[in-house]
Parts: structure tokens; sequence; C-alpha cells
């Protein structure tokens, strides 16, 4: 079993950065691929980025590609992802997610952990 808390949201202004961290328990991250989701709301929960097990190889969608990097510490059990040149248009809850498969791993239903959300505001 694997725990999963998120923290570093905030508010920011347009155009900042924040970080945010997803910090495990109970179990090594290392062998486990790990996402980033998000959700604002009256929309569906969608993708931000991904890095793979053992943090080889990252994915992210078009959206934040170039804006957002993921990056992995396996000796602090911990992934981040850093948010630069943030837009309005980024606000919404952010989810860390925790993938034992290797498959689906953009797709929220293929997730096998998650954590509680961390709220992030950007405004204009």
């Amino acid at each position: 079993q694997v725990q999963l808390v998120e923290s570093g949201g905030g508010l920011v202004q347009a155009g900042g950065s924040l970080r945010l961290s997803c910090a495990a328990s109970g179990r090594s991250l290392s062998s486990l691929s790990v996402g980033w989701f998000r959700q604002a709301p009256g929309k569906e929960r969608e993708f931000v980025g991904r890095i793979s097990r053992f943090g080889s190889s990252t994915f992210y969608s078009e959206s934040v590609k170039g804006r957002f990097t993921v990056s992995r510490d396996n000796a602090q059990n911990t992934v981040f992802l850093q948010m630069n040149s943030l837009k309005p248009e980024d606000t919404a809850v952010y989810y860390c997610a925790a993938f034992s498969g290797l498959v689906g791993l953009s797709t929220p239903r293929s997730a096998d952990y998650w954590g509680q959300g961390t709220q992030v505001t950007v405004s204009s």
C-alpha cells in the first residue's frame, strides 16, 4: 500500500512558478510510474505529466509541455512537479498518482494510488 501526500500549492500571479511535491510512504516509489493530474471546477480530471519507473523518461500533455517538469528523488521517496510560466487556465486541484502497471499511464482510471490533491490558483 502506498500513501501519497501532495504539497506546495497556493496562489500565484500569471507568469510565476510553483513546485509541487508528492511524498510517498508505505512503499518505495522507485518501482512505480508517477503521474500528475489536475481537475478544474466542472471539468474532468486531466493528465498533466508523468515520470517513468526509475525516472528514465518523462511525458507531458501539450498544454504544459515546455513549462512544467516532472522529476523524482528516490532517496526522499518524492516526486516533484515544477511549474513555470503559469497561466490562469492552469488553475485546478493537482493530484499525483502512482501506477504499478505499464499501460494507461495517462489515464486516471489506471492509477492504483492517489493523493488528496493540492489547490493551485493562478491570478491574471
